[in-house]
């Protein structure tokens, strides 16, 4: 019997907020990376709108490159003027989601399914889509011993990063497209969705415990060198294998309130990723520096170049792609009729993308462009 959307909220967003996540530091929702700003305020600088601060989270993953680099090289702080970028690092949607909510940040780096839960959850009052970031980076990889071809899943035990994450909704997608059937809250059927933070996986995988996992860069290439054998790129089952792995929410207060912080921001990200995009080598040694200062620990050259070469930078939100996402956790359970009309305000973006002689980017009719 369909789910009304009263019972979603209690059902669905509650029981992803209620998800153990790691322990974080600083403001009680993500790791502070202050110390992290390799970059200073520029002598004469003005502050924007006379703010002292914009508090941005990311998540430490390589699919945040742009967040990486842009704090690591100063392209938001250049933007920024006097203005000072403090950075938050987090290690789950949920928690993201909430300090944006409670304004402990103001501009936040997010998958689709979080950002799609947290606007939904609020009626559309709390956030704003405003710009793209990253497609891709996604892989089924799997124990070469125990899982021979795409059938041999079945009967498997495959780990996801988090109950309705976005890998999570893509990976019960494609187990319900192979005509196979699992309880998409206990993760109990024809396969057996282990949820398993991405930072245990690795070791869970080693261990035997779990015979894959569906998972994002860097973890997918860190399984892969602990034994593991790509089964599935993700990116082979979208159309021109574009698809959104990661966007840019903005607080819809904070938006109003500071549109020309916003604006700074946006222009930091479309500086970062035409950087990224005419240094590849240069940007994966820098996202790979701020990760050894977030996480404390830099990744090895063969997870880190892996990784790497399966994300593609853009400032395209992909907005089409994130629809279907959402039609996605309809089809598994986790959804009911979810009202993304104007999640997205891309108007910000194609001002910066027309001043930079960039085309414009799109809604798809769930917003404003």
């Amino acid at each position: 019997m369909p789910v009304n959307r009263s019972t979603f909220l209690r059902r669905g967003i509650a029981a992803l907020a209620a998800l153990p996540l790691l322990t974080l530091a600083a403001c009680g929702y993500g790791s502070d990376s202050n110390k992290s700003d390799t970059t200073k305020v520029a002598a004469g600088s003005k502050k924007i709108d006379g703010l002292d601060t914009v508090k941005i989270g990311y998540f430490g993953n390589l699919t945040h490159a742009t967040a990486l680099v842009g704090n690591q090289k100063g392209f938001f702080q250049k933007e920024l003027g006097a203005t000072k970028a403090k950075y938050a690092i987090f290690n789950a949607g949920p928690s993201e989601i909430e300090a944006l909510n409670s304004g402990s940040i103001d501009i936040g780096w997010i998958g689709p399914s979080p950002a799609i839960n947290g606007y939904t959850k609020s009626n559309g009052t709390d956030l704003k889509i405003i710009g793209g970031s990253a497609s891709g980076g996604v892989k089924l990889v799997v124990n070469p011993k125990k899982i021979k071809s795409l059938a041999d899943v079945k009967g498997k035990k495959i780990a996801t990063p988090q109950l309705g994450n976005t890998q999570d909704v893509a990976f019960l997608n494609w187990i319900a497209d192979q005509g196979w059937k699992v309880d998409a809250q206990s993760g109990k059927g024809d396969v057996t969705v282990v949820r398993t933070d991405n930072k245990i996986t690795p070791d869970a995988f080693k261990a035997g415990s779990i015979d894959g996992a569906w998972v994002p860069e860097p973890t997918a290439s860190k399984l892969v060198a602990e034994g593991g054998k790509v089964l599935l790129d993700e990116s082979t089952l979208w159309p021109d294998k574009k698809f959104v792995i990661t966007n840019i929410i903005v607080s819809q207060k904070f938006l109003k309130e500071h549109p020309k912080v916003v604006e700074a921001v946006l222009k930091g990200s479309v500086e970062t990723n035409k950087w990224i995009n005419a240094n590849p080598d240069a940007a994966k040694a820098s996202a790979n520096k701020q990760l050894a200062v977030d996480s404390g620990k830099a990744l090895p050259d063969n997870v880190l170049n892996s990784a790497w070469s399966s994300i593609k930078f853009t400032d395209d939100p992909l907005a089409s792609t994130l629809n279907t996402e959402a039609q996605h956790a309809v089809k598994a359970g986790l959804l009911t009729d979810p009202l993304l009309k104007n999640i997205y305000d891309l108007t910000i973006l194609n001002k910066v993308l027309k001043a930079d002689g960039q085309s414009p980017v799109d809604a798809a009719g769930l917003g404003s462009s």
